[in-house]
């Protein structure tokens, strides 16, 4: 999976699974995939002003959750 560097005081990089619809999320504390997350999230998450906030909105507890 091709992570993304993200400009974020706690998320380091992005990356997406179209296949497997998994999203990997990079911290600095940790890896994490999350399961079943449409691309059109993924996406958001590249584009939201705020990653941080974006993902605690959007990502976080929705989603059935890995850590790497």
């Amino acid at each position: 999976m091709n992570m993304i560097s993200v400009t974020s005081s706690n998320i380091v990089a992005v990356g997406y699974d179209s296949q497997r619809r998994t999203l990997r999320v990079q911290f600095h504390n940790g890896t994490y995939d999350y399961d079943n997350v449409p691309e059109s999230v993924y996406y958001a998450l590249l584009n939201a002003p705020s990653k941080g906030k974006h993902f605690s909105r959007f990502i976080k507890g929705h989603y059935i959750t890995h850590r790497l």
